[in-house]
């Protein structure tokens, strides 16, 4: 139950530092877990980023403040000498406080969270958008007994093309990634240059698409790579390609079987919500997590596809 007992703590310890500058890079380290699977796992057990959830949970906070008249958070703020009447003084002390840089950016983001402005909430203190600090209860239903298999693989080279995706808005983004390579690379390939020829065939030689891989070694917390890639079978590397490395290891492969991206995430979530927190045998080692994909139609109900995750045994 360690990955349960982890996400816990990461709330008491968000919870106590709500008010100063963290981010998922230090919740993560408190908790020691990697960033990346930690990131992860909570989005898909919380419905909710790191970022998401600290957010969330100061702007409640300052609905609060506000409510209440700000509290004692004047006596702190060095920006006092900037306040033209009380209200604005407010605004200021409140931004100041909850970790914005100016109170327009402020102002904004409490509008969006509440709905309405920070004035408008004093009036108003019924509108005020409750967001209470999370309890983690989990049901571990299938646990070990998921579709698994471990296995043993030496390094494996790869080539495909890489974007950089932040955390919040990783799960719109990625599939639009997708679409964009499909509608560029999987149609007729008639009439395309030299340059995007070689890409073409490049795609067709290292079966590239097979592969998605989620690499966090951007160092920020907030962000991480993604490539659409296949088997690099060496050769010349076409403009606009990479060629990048994963370790040895051995990997937790979970066999999904079903139409994308639904069966695919579902299996992804249990791994989080069941596997890990039901799992005495293994633990997750280094940043990286391996999508395969199957060739067919991804509408087919029996459309093949898994989930790779590097581990190591435990005792």
């Amino acid at each position: 139950m360690e990955w349960l007992a982890s996400l816990r703590k990461s709330i008491d310890y968000m919870e106590e530092h709500l008010l100063t500058d963290i981010g998922a890079m230090e919740v993560a380290d408190a908790v020691h877990i990697s960033p990346f699977y930690f990131q992860k796992g909570f989005k898909i057990v919380t419905g909710y980023s790191i970022g998401e959830y600290l957010r969330n949970r100061r702007l409640y906070l300052a609905g609060l403040d506000v409510i209440r008249g700000g509290g004692d958070c004047r006596e702190k703020s060095p920006y006092r000498e900037r306040n033209s009447g009380y209200a604005e003084e407010k605004i200021i002390d409140l931004a100041y406080k909850y970790g914005y840089d100016t109170p327009e950016s402020f102002t904004r983001a409490f509008s969006r969270f509440h709905g309405v402005s920070p004035m408008r909430l004093r009036e108003q203190p019924h509108r005020i958008k409750v967001f209470l600090p999370l309890t983690v209860e989990i049901s571990i239903k299938g646990g070990n007994k998921m579709d698994f298999t471990i296995e043993k693989r030496e390094p494996m080279k790869m080539i495909g093309f890489e974007r950089n995706f932040s955390y919040d808005t990783s799960y719109r983004e990625i599939p639009e990634f997708w679409s964009e390579f499909c509608g560029r690379y999987c149609g007729s390939d008639a009439g395309f240059d030299q340059e995007e020829n070689e890409i073409r065939q490049t795609i067709a030689e290292c079966m590239v698409g097979e592969f998605g891989v989620c690499i966090d070694d951007i160092g920020d917390g907030k962000q991480f790579r993604y490539y659409i890639a296949g088997a690099y079978q060496g050769g010349k590397i076409p403009k606009g390609m990479k060629v990048f490395e994963i370790p040895a290891s051995e990997w937790a492969k979970f066999k999904c079987i079903g139409t994308m991206p639904q069966a695919l995430q579902t299996v992804n979530t249990r791994i989080f919500s069941e596997w890990l927190p039901g799992n005495q045998d293994f633990e997750m080692t280094f940043p990286i997590n391996i999508e395969w994909y199957s060739g067919g139609d991804t509408a087919d109900s029996n459309y093949e596809s898994a989930i790779w995750i590097p581990v190591r045994r435990l005792g």
